[in-house]
């Protein structure tokens, strides 16, 4: 855009940043809110939480396809009716009859997410010039930090003065007012071509209908092999069997796409390890990220007894570190590379779950917090050197699957760590109460659910280990990539 394109150009970027802001707001309300909603509808921890999960499971993915789709049939047009779509989502769940209702608009509310989500990064780029796409990035990740540590407060003091349906209901004139003064800008006439389409996008092959519905089912069976395996009273056959599925659609999932002209996964990326390590390590560390933010509310409810409001305040210890890190992440990257500033962002990530596993019944709030703090801390960073490691080392015209891949692999992890600390603090749960649930909890439970959770914080630093790894395995460098600036993290579920 030129520089008399300047105020629509800064409508633009308000409209992105406030779609940005309103999808991590609403993550972090929810996970505040489970507690609630499993005492409101009498539903247990499992059904519980298929209120975030079918959240995350759609916007991952839904992530890829709508990223391809945004290049053929504009981006603006997909970003402006995403908005739309989840601000009706937003609504619709703030008037749900029932938990079942609930996660079916959840799923409503994730398919306009997803459309945001895909696109935001991409309309950034296509309205900030060059040599200042690094701040325009940044101040996404402002947006987006702000949404997380906005979110737990308001959550709280909307469900202890209000009802949990307020925590729908705030984003939906805010997501109005927005989709209305970004119709122009987005899809006017006078918005400029790479709000469009891709200049580089081509319609001669047709889209990846096939692979996209093979990617679908190939995520959906991984989650499903992952909760049936950790299920208490799951049979050996019935466990090998899920992850045999698993295995298999993925398998006809890469020969589909090594053979389609215009695949849906850019295969050949996965072969530099820079990338694939990148890939790997970001997704553990936010499968360690969740593990925490799925079972410390709970924590501070049944445990320590503490308000919805206070327990809001707590977990917004991890998005404010988050905040006020990422920028030092980014400058201590120009000058140490994403080897080490990563990989010691993971330590403290380790270490962060170690010290979680030595929480009692007795501990403070401000104790809680402040091991939350280190965790969001290793988060902070970890994840700009992460995303700009994996960004520097490829073409300029990969820059954007790439950013949809690596905003893939952090669904997938959120995902993941929903499902697996729900399942194995269920296991262990049910292992010492024998038989119950956590819609079951008594005070007499306390020593089986500290039980529980240490053994689930213990798993969740298995994960930190891993991650720290593969981070570690990356090259110092990839030869011959242009630098690139460091970025905040475009998007963070839950965070």
């Amino acid at each position: 855009m030129t520089d008399q394109d300047y105020p629509q150009r800064r409508r633009l970027f308000l409209v992105v940043s406030v779609g940005v802001f309103m999808s991590t707001m609403d993550s972090s309300m929810v996970n505040v809110a489970l507690p609630t909603l499993m005492e409101d509808f009498q539903s247990s921890l499992a059904l519980t939480e298929g209120v975030v999960l079918v959240y995350l499971l759609t916007i991952t993915i839904l992530l890829l396809p709508w990223g391809r789709l945004s290049d053929r049939r504009g981006r603006g047009r997909v970003y402006s009716w995403g908005m739309l779509i989840f601000t009706g989502g937003s609504l619709s769940c703030g008037l749900a009859p029932g938990i079942y209702s609930l996660i079916l608009f959840r799923f409503i509310q994730a398919l306009g997410a997803s459309m945001m989500m895909a696109t935001g990064p991409a309309l950034i780029k296509s309205i900030f010039p060059a040599d200042r796409l690094g701040r325009g990035l940044g101040l996404i990740g402002v947006a987006t930090s702000l949404g997380l540590m906005a979110g737990p407060p308001i959550s709280g003091l909307l469900i202890r003065w209000m009802t949990w349906r307020a925590i729908f209901w705030v984003t939906v004139p805010i997501g109005l007012l927005f989709f209305i003064l970004g119709r122009s800008p987005l899809t006017g006439s006078s918005r400029p071509p790479a709000i469009v389409r891709s200049p580089g996008s081509s319609r001669r092959h047709g889209f990846d209908w096939s692979g996209t519905m093979l990617w679908a089912a190939a995520v959906t069976l991984t989650i499903l092999a992952a909760t049936h395996v950790t299920a208490p009273g799951t049979g050996r056959v019935a466990a090998l069997s899920s992850v045999f599925g698993a295995g298999l659609v993925w398998f006809v999932f890469l020969g589909h796409e090594k053979r389609c002209p215009a695949p849906l996964l850019p295969l050949p990326l996965f072969r530099q390890r820079f990338f694939s390590m990148a890939l790997i390590s970001g997704m553990l560390s936010f499968v360690v990220l969740f593990f925490v933010l799925i079972l410390t509310p709970f924590y501070l409810d049944r445990i320590l007894g503490l308000p919805p409001d206070q327990i809001g305040y707590v977990m917004m210890a991890v998005p404010l570190c988050v905040f006020i890190v990422s920028p030092v992440a980014g400058r201590m990257h120009d000058g140490m590379g994403a080897r080490i500033v990563a990989t010691g962002g993971l330590l403290c990530c380790l270490i962060s779950m170690v010290l979680l596993t030595g929480i009692t019944a007795e501990t403070s709030p401000f104790a809680v917090a402040a091991r939350l703090a280190l965790l969001g801390f290793g988060e902070a960073m970890f994840l700009s050197p992460n995303s700009a490691a994996a960004l520097a080392g490829v073409p300029d015209d990969q820059v954007g699957v790439t950013a949809s891949l690596l905003a893939t692999a952090r669904n997938l992890g959120m995902l993941l760590g929903t499902a697996l600390a729900g399942l194995i603090f269920a296991l262990y749960f049910s292992h010492a109460t024998g038989g119950l649930d956590m819609k079951d909890f008594t005070p007499a439970s306390t020593a089986a659910f500290m039980f529980a959770l240490h053994r689930s914080f213990q798993y969740g630093a298995v994960f930190a280990l891993a991650g720290l790894l593969a981070s570690w395995l990356r090259p110092g460098k990839p030869s011959g990539a242009p630098h690139l600036p460091a970025v905040a993290p475009d998007h963070i579920e839950g965070l």
